[in-house]
Order: C-alpha cells, then structure tokens, then sequence
C-alpha cells in the first residue's frame, strides 16, 4: 500500500462519492420499504429477518452519513417532496437492479434461447430506467448533474429512513 493511500485527505474521491451516493439511496429505499411492510410479514421467522435487516439498515445509514460531509461538495436544504420521490426512486432502483442482475445472468447462460430471452428482458429493464430516470429528472427528483443537491437528498431521505 502507497503512502498516498494511508495520507488521511480532507475529502472523499469523486469516484467514491457516487458509490456512497448509490448505497445511501439504495439502503434507504430498502428500509423505508422494509419498515413499511415488517407489519403485513406473518411468518415468525421471516419477520424476524426483516427486522434483522432494518437493523442492519439502520446500522449501515448511520455509520454511511457522517461520511457525505466529506464530499467535495456542499448540501442541499430538503425541498419537503411528498411520497412520489420515494416510489420513482423504487422504480429505479429496481430497474437499475434488473439491469446488473440480468447482465450477470446472461454470463453464466449457456442455452441460446434462454439467452434470447434474457437479452431481450434486458432490454427492456434498460428502457424501464431510462423511463424512471427521465420521469425523476424532469421532475427534479434525481439532480444527477449536481452532486451537491444529489448527496443532499441522500441524506435527507437516509434521515427520514432512520426516523420512520
């Protein structure tokens, strides 16, 4: 290891912000999600699971947040958005989802016709996102060109995650 790499830095790398940026967003849409249906989960032990995982959530959230002031860029101020946010930010991120789980699928296909078919999901899980994403953008609830107003809402949404 480098000394470069053991230097304590003021703030995080741009490539390392984004990925902070895709787990905040993506483990706070899992535990609002969680959190909401722990109730409806009947089954004992599956419950139980659930609750595991939110507290593992919460965990991750927690020790993930001190880090967004380290990126190098300043915060944004909620805005107060409603639920719709919270359910397009679901679409994408199951969407995004679908995209690498497919793309991995298809490695390890060896029947053409199942690969056909899987090429062709595929392409319709890119197409999906790019529906979701656009849908967030023009409403101003995904700001991928401004990291600041981006790692804001992370925050502000890992919050309102952890307080539910």
């Amino acid at each position: 290891m480098s000394n470069e790499s053991r230097t304590p830095q003021s703030h995080l790398a741009w490539h390392e912000t984004l990925e902070l940026h895709e787990l905040i967003a993506f483990q706070s849409n899992a535990l609002m999600e969680f959190k909401m249906n722990a109730a409806n989960v009947k089954d004992p032990a599956l419950h139980a699971l659930y609750e595991e995982t939110v507290k593992a959530l919460e965990t991750n959230l927690q020790e993930l947040l001190p880090y967004l002031p380290k990126a190098p860029v300043a915060t944004r101020v909620d805005n107060g958005a409603d639920l719709t946010a919270f359910y397009a930010a679901h679409l994408l991120i199951f969407a995004k989802t679908s995209v690498r789980n497919y793309a991995v699928a298809i490695t390890e296909t060896a029947t053409p016709q199942l690969r056909d078919l899987l090429q062709k999901q595929l392409n319709n899980a890119i197409l999906l996102h790019g529906k979701a994403y656009a849908f967030m953008l023009e409403r101003g609830l995904y700001p991928s060109y401004d990291l600041a107003k981006l790692l804001a809402n992370d925050a502000m949404v890992a919050k309102k995650a952890l307080s539910l």
